[in-house]
């Protein structure tokens, strides 16, 4: 795709999402040559994720074009959208026309549901990766995962990987470095415990402690749209 060739980038919304699923590869994706940004829920009411941060849509289900890029992030509010049925239908509808059909953290979990991860490989967050075969899908522990034109991102802070990721895809080494550089994206974590293998046994059972209320509604919600036949 030539960096001259516009790109319709959109991010589905629903209450409770992780902010940082959407804004981290909204903002990388935005200075993509050529990127046309779209936020779309079924309204234009603002849309509140799970720590308060209001967020506005410029564009509803209904008056959404036709996207070339369509991203669904996660959070806690995946539980209600993989019930959502005018969300799933939205998302299967533009995922028939859609150049990529991608998901950042449990948003794949999302896309599964809709039916659009059957036979993908697709990574999501480390701790809710386990989700993805109840929709077909062949679960990837990679940081951003390529399978055909389906493109998903692990968890919360991989969006900007991912983000980075798709321009180099679109628009070559060059785009992208330059878009890092930007973001001055040069990562020094104070602590080396960022998945579950440099973290250890102990702190990835005591933050599984900490999210298993939300694994377990998430993991509700899959089986009874897996049992309802949505995928």
């Amino acid at each position: 795709m030539e960096a001259r060739t516009p790109v319709k980038i959109g991010f589905v919304l629903f209450p409770d999402l992780t902010q940082l699923d959407l804004t981290g590869p909204f903002e990388t994706l935005a200075m993509m040559p050529g990127a046309e940004m779209y936020l779309v829920s079924k309204t234009l009411d603002p849309v509140t994720s799970h720590a308060g941060l209001s967020i506005v849509p410029t564009t509803t289900y209904d008056t959404c074009p036709r996207l070339d890029i369509l991203c669904v992030p996660g959070g806690p509010g995946t539980v209600g959208a993989m019930q959502d049925r005018a969300l799933l239908d939205f998302l299967r509808d533009q995922a028939a026309g859609a150049q990529y059909v991608t998901s950042v953290c449990t948003g794949s979990i999302v896309l599964g549901a809709a039916g659009l991860l059957k036979g993908y490989r697709a990574g999501c967050h480390w701790s809710f990766r386990d989700q993805l075969p109840l929709f077909g899908a062949i679960p990837d522990d990679g940081r951003v995962v390529f399978d055909r034109n389906r493109i998903t991102g692990g968890g919360i802070t991989a969006g900007i990987d991912f983000g980075l990721s798709i321009i180099r895809h679109l628009r070559g080494d060059d785009a992208a470095r330059t878009v890092q550089l930007v973001l001055e994206y040069n990562p020094e974590p104070p602590f080396d415990s960022g998945s579950p293998a440099a973290a250890g046994p102990q702190l990835t059972e005591t933050v599984r402690a900490l999210s298993r209320d939300y694994y377990d509604a998430s993991l509700a919600a899959a089986k009874k749209a897996q049992a309802a036949g949505v995928s």
